[in-house]
């Protein structure tokens, strides 16, 4: 994440804050040259340097510190060993800085030579005066949980991130930067060989997959076993949910995703959405997040929520059958579309996610992945909650811990790993209030590690705008409080936005009404004030 104190706390120098990507460029590749530097003097470096720079954001370029060049080249044979599996993730050390220590007694990591143990180990007894800041460069493949990750990593050694500073190629791949302290010893190559080890004992784990509902999973013709004969879905015996993928008539495709696509079909002449895994993702996990998504949702039936319909598991792909929701989804109106909310129209949307929302709750199920693209509209503009494939029914512990969601909308506890429960929801709920309110993506210059880095440790949240009604953006911070007990339920986050309603009705009262519609002229698609 781009810091403004980098030259302080971590040594990276100031960025070039005021260049274009373009200056930047011809700038470190000057200084590459001027150096000597034998890869610079190749024919073709200039054009591979400006591909490198191109397949980056450019807030990688505004970040840079153009005084060290040669960093350039580290990340640049980093994203290129990524590109092997077996080099993932890539990784660099380097000393930057020696700070004066201010807590002589603080914790600090010892070499693992030196604790006798296969891993760093902390000590409270080791006393410095100086303590050094590295600077930690990761390149992996670009996928979910990929922060939390690098940060338990880092965490596991005894390391204190500084700063972060997260990229994402065009290609799927990502660059993360981490400024730490906590390592005592100047050297690199021991805090190298405590990486490695950390990444192994993380690969070791992965590796360990957990027996849930599935057997390993194959790709299975139609007529073979069916999902169920692989899959538990606990059932009472009287709900019927298997449907006959021979009575969908699939029209066309309406978006398609990594792992599945959705398309808009008729099941005995009734307009329906389907899910449809792609058969070459379908593994272990997917398996189960398919079997608990059909639990879930075949138990729910509430106007605010998308009605489920039912499933194929006996074809050889796995599928999800709902209502279809001709609106489409609120992200894709206000992003796509360009739309706008006026206030009345906003509160009606917020009131019907509230409802929906304090169904599931009341039902004891977290959805964990609130956001605009899972909150849909039908042909009556009513809105309805979507999409439960990582949501959850509430333990009896009443709180979870595994990370789950969309970093952007997610809620600094779920990011952490740390215990959660239904308020991780109303968090999700406050960071989509705000994008109904400003036709923004949440933290739109910022990459999604970066947003999540700076909602933990800056406890950063994205600006209110002046003109929002003063109760509405209460509400608002509420909903996004980094600690969830001063968070409100959807209960009284509903009863609030009915209030806000009732006044903004008075009002407007004595105006000429406009409209016969429930939306109308204020949620008109392409239209805006």
């Amino acid at each position: 994440m781009a810091m403004d104190n980098a030259e302080s706390s971590g040594g990276r120098g100031p960025p070039a804050l005021h260049r274009q990507p373009l200056e930047v460029y011809h700038e470190v590749l000057r200084r590459l040259k001027d150096s000597g530097c034998p890869e610079a003097l190749s024919p073709a470096f200039d054009d591979e340097l400006w591909d490198h720079f191109k397949r980056l954001p450019a807030g990688y370029a505004l970040d840079l510190n153009v005084e060290r060049a040669e960093d350039v080249l580290t990340h640049k044979r980093l994203l290129q060993q990524a590109r092997d599996p077996a080099n993932r993730p890539a990784f660099e050390v380097r000393l930057v800085q020696i700070a004066p220590s201010h807590d002589a007694n603080q914790n600090k990591c010892l070499d693992s030579s030196q604790q006798g143990r296969e891993d760093a180990q902390c000590s409270s007894s080791f006393s410095i005066k100086e303590r050094p800041i590295h600077e930690i460069t990761f390149s992996t493949d670009d996928k979910p949980k990929l922060l939390s990750q690098l940060t338990s990593l880092l965490g596991e050694i005894c390391l204190n991130i500084q700063e972060a500073h997260a990229f994402s190629t065009v290609d799927g791949y990502s660059l993360v930067v981490f400024v730490v302290d906590g390592w005592p010893y100047e050297e690199t190559n021991q805090l190298k060989d405590a990486l490695q080890k950390g990444i192994h004992k993380i690969e070791k784990q992965a590796l360990l997959l957990p027996r849930f509902w599935c057997s390993e999973v194959k790709s299975s013709p139609a007529g073979e076993k069916s999902l169920t004969d692989h899959v538990q879905i606990p059932t009472d015996g009287t709900d019927v949910w298997e449907i006959d993928v021979r009575h969908l008539k699939f029209e066309s495709k309406v978006a398609s995703g990594s792992c599945c696509d959705l398309y808009h079909a008729t099941y005995c002449s009734q307009d329906v959405a389907v899910k449809v895994l792609k058969p070459e993702c379908v593994d272990v996990n997917m398996q189960r997040e398919f079997a608990q998504e059909v639990y879930i949702m075949r138990k729910v039936r509430h106007k605010n929520v998308v009605q489920f319909i039912g499933a194929c598991t006996r074809s050889s792909s796995l599928c999800i059958v709902t209502e279809f929701m001709s609106g489409g989804s609120i992200y894709d109106f206000l992003h796509k579309q360009k739309g706008v909310f006026k206030l009345p129209a906003l509160l009606r949307v917020a009131t019907d996610v509230s409802k929906g929302m304090n169904y599931l709750h009341q039902n004891n199920i977290i959805h964990r992945d609130l956001k605009t693209a899972n909150l849909l509209m039908d042909e009556n503009e009513v809105v309805k909650v979507a999409d439960f494939g990582v949501a959850r029914v509430k333990g009896q512990s009443g709180v979870m811990t595994a990370e789950t969601g969309t970093y952007r909308w997610m809620a600094p506890e779920v990011i952490e790993h740390k215990p959660y429960d239904q308020k991780a929801d109303v968090f999700s709920f406050g960071i989509v209030l705000w994008e109904l309110l400003t036709g923004k993506i949440p933290y739109e210059d910022l990459t999604p590690l970066q947003a999540a880095f700076g909602v933990v440790e800056k406890g950063l949240r994205p600006i209110i705008p002046e003109h929002a009604h003063p109760k509405l953006a209460e509400l608002l911070e509420r909903c996004w409080q980094q600690d969830p007990s001063l968070r409100p339920d959807f209960s009284e986050i509903f009863e609030k936005l009915d209030l806000i309603a009732k006044e903004v009705l008075d009002e407007q009262e004595d105006r000429p009404k406009k409209s016969s519609g429930r939306f109308l002229s204020v949620f008109r698609r392409g239209h805006k004030n």
